[in-house]
């Protein structure tokens, strides 16, 4: 048994995926502390300290995730925070006991660690990703605020394996994002625009 059978919890909830390739369906979200990406336009800014989060043992996330499947969960989502700072192999098959896909979010900065059966590459221009994360993602979604975010999207997209999903998603409260955003989707079919449709909807 690995010895990393605990890690460090911000939350957990029940909700809608709000973003991304499976914006609206239902989801299970287990939210990890520790993030040293530091993006400032972060909207989890609590979770970056690590130290400051209650630990929870994989069986009880496990748990909580297989009560939330019999209460409609479609996945199961594995975020943060940056949740590649820590092993996630014991607590991914810890998860597999819910018989729910597993998902995760990422900004690619570290080695992949567990089995997932979604991979969700959010890559930032001031720690780009790893390679290896970049070929392996099945969705590529960046944050647009500028037109450099464009640029560095598609450098992204370059690298990525040609069948993973491209998604631009507006800085929120970004109106310059927005702009180029509609306008690249608009003009380039391969990408597709992601929103933040849980916080016009004020869900979690």
């Amino acid at each position: 048994m690995s010895s990393v059978t605990t890690l460090p919890v911000v939350e957990t909830f029940h909700s809608l995926q709000g973003e991304g390739h499976h914006s609206g369906r239902s989801a299970f979200f287990i939210r990890l502390g520790g993030c040293s990406v530091g993006c400032p336009w972060c909207d989890t800014k609590q979770s970056w300290p690590e130290g400051v989060h209650p630990h929870r043992s994989v069986d009880d996330l496990a748990d909580a995730a297989l009560t939330a499947a019999t209460c409609g969960a479609g996945f199961t989502v594995i975020t943060g925070g940056e949740p590649l700072h820590h092993d996630l192999g014991p607590l991914t098959t810890a998860l597999r006991r819910t018989n729910r896909p597993l998902h995760l979010e990422t900004s690619g900065v570290d080695p992949l660690s567990g089995q997932f059966d979604w991979i969700t590459l959010s890559p930032k221009r001031h720690q780009p990703p790893r390679i290896d994360l970049l070929r392996c993602c099945h969705e590529l979604k960046v944050v647009v605020h500028g037109p450099d975010d464009l640029a560095f999207a598609e450098e992204m997209a370059s690298q990525a394996d040609h069948q993973a999903k491209l998604l631009l998603q507006p800085g929120w409260d970004s109106d310059r994002g927005r702009e180029l955003s509609v306008e690249h989707v608009r003009h380039q079919p391969s990408w597709r625009l992601s929103l933040q449709t849980h916080k016009w909807l004020g869900v979690r």
